[in-house]
């Protein structure tokens, strides 16, 4: 381990690892224009990303005019379908990230991610960017019982991950508050999905970079 104080460090995959929301506001408004909805604004959708892809559907429908009855249930699927079939047209990994997990691979670091995203369409997604072989674990939104803010997708991701000290990286409450509850360090990055500023996320660090990273947990 070169003396790193981290042998796993966990990553959240839309809005931390890899800019998706272009990708992802095109899945929504194809749904929303199945009822003759007009499109949403990506800084519309931005803040709906974090919780999968059925919240999104359902806060999309919200800020078009309503949630008809039965429209979850009719366009969840089509916008699965649309999504699975575009699903790295526009997104791409945030500066910093590969030569990071470059840097935590010599170190030894076991890296993994934890996501609500469905557990399919994760792997598909980071196999698009050669980083779904990278991880120790994968973990998505219907892989467990729970998803986040649950600490049990960060328990499991250390488990499989072989156990050992984690850290755990993300761009919302909702992963601030698993790593918190799961009783690891939360690192928060400024240029994710924000629904607020990530100084107000609660995470024990915050990163603008993610050539800050590694340097950061070094010194923890």
């Amino acid at each position: 381990m070169n003396g790193f104080p981290f042998a796993i460090v966990g990553f959240d995959l839309d809005g931390t690892l890899l800019d998706t929301l272009g990708d992802l506001a095109a899945a929504v408004n194809h749904a929303l224009a199945l009822v003759d909805r007009a499109p949403l604004g990506e800084d519309a959708v931005r803040p709906m990303i974090g919780r999968g892809a059925k919240h999104m559907l359902e806060e999309g429908l919200l800020a078009s005019g309503g949630v008809p009855d039965g429209s979850i249930e009719r366009l969840y699927p089509e916008l699965l379908r649309f999504y699975e079939a575009h699903i790295a047209v526009r997104s791409r990994p945030f500066p910093g990230v590969i030569a990071a997990l470059d840097r935590l691979d010599a170190l030894g670091v076991r890296t993994a991610v934890v996501t609500n995203k469905a557990e399919h369409l994760a792997r598909l997604l980071l196999a698009e960017f050669g980083l779904a072989d990278r991880m120790a674990a994968i973990i998505g939104g219907d892989t467990l019982a729970t998803r986040k803010p649950s600490p049990e997708p960060v328990h499991a991701m250390m488990e499989r991950c072989g156990g050992g000290r984690a850290a755990f990286v993300g761009d919302s409450i909702y992963d601030v508050t698993a790593a918190k509850d799961a009783g690891v360090p939360s690192v928060a990055v400024s240029f994710g999905f924000l629904d607020r500023p990530a100084q107000e996320l609660g995470a024990d660090h915050v990163i603008d970079h993610f050539d800050e990273l590694v340097p950061l947990l070094a010194n923890l």
